[in-house]
């Protein structure tokens, strides 16, 4: 039997949507969550703003309950982090809606800052980047506003 080119290529597709579609499809159906990381490393205060927009939107879509929100922050996005923040009090409310916030320790190295010039109830992760990517291998989606 011939198969025609056509039927080969959508049969490779289907597979290749399959493949890449399967951990974030197994995260959602283990956990009953679907998981999302949100990058900050931007220094600009409108695209912080963004971000915690981001959560928020992504929140009220899916439900508290429903989604597992990271927010990563390294690079030149440390002023949202750092305890004099003009948007701490956003910081605050995406803590109390169950968002993990997260700052690379290796950008706080990088710029001489200590926990003490950051936000005080924020967590730490070694390298913002390689959380994003063990994050991303897990299945969850990456969103960079």
């Amino acid at each position: 039997m011939k198969l025609s080119s056509a039927r080969i290529l959508a049969a490779l597709a289907a597979a290749l949507l399959a493949f890449f579609a399967a951990p974030g499809a197994a995260l959602a159906q283990a956990t009953g969550k679907q998981g999302v990381v949100i990058q900050v490393s931007d220094g600009d205060p409108k695209t912080w703003n963004q971000a915690l927009n981001v959560i928020r939107n992504i929140q009220a879509e899916y439900g508290k309950d429903k989604v597992d929100i990271e927010l990563v922050v390294f690079g030149n996005g440390s002023g949202l982090l750092k305890f004099d923040s003009p948007l701490a009090n956003r910081v605050d409310d995406a803590l109390g809606d169950g968002t993990q916030v997260l700052m690379c320790e290796n950008t706080m190295r990088g710029q001489k800052l200590t926990r003490a010039d950051m936000h005080p109830k924020i967590g730490y992760v070694r390298a913002g980047v390689v959380e994003i990517i063990e994050k991303q291998k897990q299945g969850w989606a990456v969103v960079r506003p």
